[in-house]
């Protein structure tokens, strides 16, 4: 009985592991030259001559001073291509939780300011749309973009 229990409770520590990792390693983080919010304009104007849609940008500083709190500089962007967005959701329509993407700049604790996201290859994870071409389309735009807002 107690072995079983140890299997058991090896394999579902195994499996949280193994699903933490992947979160990890879906997390992209670079560190800008610039402020947060010149990193922010300069990606958004990036974005843009892409040809990509801006469905909103979020600046959480100033949402969190609304309600009487602190925090670090941190916005959000959240863009894509319909087309290309599209193309992934075909495959599963669920994947649309994680899209259109996001891009977060923020100030970290350590004073500098980073650009993170989630590798749009990931969705692979926990949609069904490994088969979908739009994935690697847009892991390379999507870094591309941050590089250059980040340099």
């Amino acid at each position: 009985m107690k072995k079983k229990l140890l299997l058991i409770v090896s394999f579902v520590m195994a499996s949280v592991l193994a699903s933490s990792l992947a979160m990890a390693d879906s997390l992209v983080k670079k560190e800008s030259k610039h402020g947060v919010s010149e990193t922010m304009d300069r990606f958004e104007k990036i974005v843009k001559s892409k040809g990509l849609t801006v469905f909103n940008r979020i600046n959480h500083q100033s949402a969190a001073k609304k309600v009487g709190m602190d925090m670090n500089e941190a916005e959000v962007l959240i863009f894509g291509s319909p087309k290309l967005g599209t193309a992934i959701m075909k495959f599963d329509a669920a994947a649309g939780l994680d899209l259109p993407l996001r891009v977060v700049v923020y100030k970290g604790n350590d004073g500098k300011t980073w650009i993170a996201y989630h590798n749009p290859q990931s969705l692979k994870d926990s949609y069904e749309v490994a088969k979908s071409p739009a994935l690697a389309k847009a892991e390379g735009a999507v870094g591309k973009m941050t590089d250059k807002a980040a340099e």
